[in-house]
């Protein structure tokens, strides 16, 4: 049912738990599904330098949180912003359509962190 990267994302994920020091927090969740992901950044001249992640959901959910931090620990935040629910499914060799909600999820919640980062810089 679900490819290999997800099953292994949503057994040993990556970035998992709380950042005590975040520069940035935001939780989004999905009304259709009511999966809720909450996103911590630590950010430094501009890159992620540590990204942590919290779900409540399904296993899709899951893996696309963690394979959302593994992609934008080390980016700038305005590289950040180039990852779309698609780029997510690709690294995770697909989902469902009925799994896709997950990767929309997790592109959302990246993209309210980063603006929430730049909108607080103002």
């Amino acid at each position: 049912m679900y490819t290999e990267q997800v099953l292994d994302h949503f057994q040993n994920p990556r970035n998992a738990g709380e950042l005590v020091d975040a520069d940035v927090t935001v939780e989004h969740s999905n009304p259709a599904c009511d999966d809720r992901l909450r996103l911590q950044l630590k950010i430094a001249d501009g890159k992620i330098v540590a990204a942590k992640f919290k779900v409540i959901g399904c296993t899709p959910t899951y893996a696309c949180a963690s394979v959302m931090t593994e992609m934008i620990i080390g980016k700038n935040v305005e590289e950040a912003r180039t990852i779309k629910p698609e780029t997510l499914v690709a690294a995770l060799g697909g989902l469902s359509r009925e799994s896709m909600h997950a990767s929309h999820l997790a592109a959302e919640t990246l993209m309210m962190a980063v603006d929430k980062y730049i909108c607080d810089l103002r």
